[in-house]
């Protein structure tokens, strides 16, 4: 669905994103991820065509996001970070323009969305909070039947309630073959709606995870009254294992726990604790990183 080379974009000196190469197939959920200033917006906006390339290329559904910006849109629902909306316009008054506006539009399809987030649609937008005007928003977005939907730091301003709606109805989403760019600064619903999760840093693409294999990731913090020895043969190189105090070790394995645990139960252990690793462990770990180069491009 989605084809990125190269991409680059720079203003005079600044370089807002640098050699991106990245691949989204049909039917998978992306996550962008990434501190304010890494390039998640510029992307966003360079797949939209509003923006032109420095150099490089990118695709969606086989069409130049630069010179055929309009059939790309037209394969694309896009859910902005800062969302502007008609004031004087009441909540309804909002998704018929919406419906209207697109070919695949659907009013009926647009109110079922809204009562699910339960959002009141009497009410102008000038008079609205900032949560129901961002449900406003969600619901004219994800009420368009296209097969790309990007979202912008969709649940900000949001109760954990309708954050957990607007999960499941991305999930319906990969059910239904639809591809989804999900920016968001919030990791927990990116670990838990996300197939894989790009990370950006500095405009650069820093690192790309498949979340089942960051699942199956834990850390174990071990006490041990001896020396820990080196891992037995079969665990070489499988192991990240730094002293975090003496006497005190933190073992980071990506494989499965038995064979680990089966080591450790041979050491004189004064305490243990096993977690999973998560994604807050590897986004600290990316952005506490040396500056990064280029990743190659990912399938």
């Amino acid at each position: 669905m989605i084809q990125v080379e190269h991409l680059t974009k720079r203003y005079g000196r600044f370089t807002a994103l640098e050699d991106c190469c990245l691949s989204v197939p049909e039917g998978e959920i992306l996550g962008l991820l990434g501190p304010n200033g890494a390039g998640k917006t510029t992307l966003l906006r360079l797949l939209l065509g509003y923006l032109r390339p420095t150099s490089g290329s990118a695709t969606i559904g086989g069409w130049c996001c630069s010179n055929h910006s309009v059939q790309v849109r037209r394969q694309t629902t896009y859910l902005p970070g800062e969302v502007r909306l008609f004031g004087q316009m009441r909540g309804r008054e909002i998704l018929r323009f919406f419906a209207e506006v697109r070919p695949e539009g659907n009013l009926q399809r647009s109110l079922k969305l809204a009562e699910r987030l339960e959002l009141a649609l009497t009410a102008r937008v000038a008079s609205m909070s900032t949560g129901m005007r961002q449900k406003l928003a969600l619901v004219a977005t994800l009420a368009a039947e296209t097969p790309l939907v990007i979202l912008d730091e969709p649940t900000s301003n949001l109760d954990p309630t309708v954050r957990r709606v607007v999960a499941e109805i991305v999930d319906e989403f990969r059910q239904q073959g639809r591809t989804v760019l999900f920016s968001s600064h919030v990791l927990s619903e990116v670990e838990e709606v996300c197939d894989r999760v790009a990370f950006l840093r500095a405009g650069r693409l820093a690192h790309v995870q498949v979340m089942q294999e960051l699942k199956r990731r834990h850390r174990i913090q071990a006490a041990l009254s001896g020396p820990l020895p080196p891992p037995p043969g079969e665990l070489k190189g499988e192991l990240r294992i730094r002293r975090e105090r003496p006497g005190v070790f933190v073992i980071e394995t990506p494989g499965e726990l038995k064979p680990l645990l089966q080591w450790l139960g041979t050491l004189p252990l004064e305490e243990i604790n096993v977690q999973s690793v998560g994604l807050r462990s590897l986004y600290d770990r990316i952005h506490d990183a040396e500056p990064v180069s280029a990743v190659p491009p990912q399938g």
